[in-house]
């Protein structure tokens, strides 16, 4: 089984580091008055520097079924596959293999 989706040029595909998250003061201001109601001088630091965050635009997955000698034809049968299907559209023409499962 092999779940694809769809890609567009106009996507949202951005990741954002924890710290350059808490450096912006809207959203430090945010989380004080949330978490840290009442309280004064208090900073927001990030305690490790790797935490991320991804930030796509949400896609319906699609799945087919292959063989298990069209191994190394995955990419061109999901684009077969979407095309056939008619999920192709404007701006809309790429294919990304999100899973492949083996029975």
């Amino acid at each position: 089984m092999v779940t694809y989706k769809i890609l567009c040029k106009a996507d949202l595909n951005k990741t954002i580091s924890l710290e350059e998250l808490l450096a912006n003061e809207k959203i430090a201001k945010m989380i004080k008055s949330e978490f840290a109601k009442g309280f004064r001088n208090i900073s927001v630091l990030p305690i490790t520097q790797e935490a991320t965050l991804k930030l796509e635009t949400q896609k319906e997955l699609h799945q087919f079924e292959v063989a298990k000698n069209d191994f190394a034809d995955i990419l061109v049968l999901a684009e077969e596959h979407a095309s056939t299907n008619k999920l192709f559209k404007k701006d809309c023409e790429r294919v990304e293999l999100i899973d492949i499962e083996t029975c």
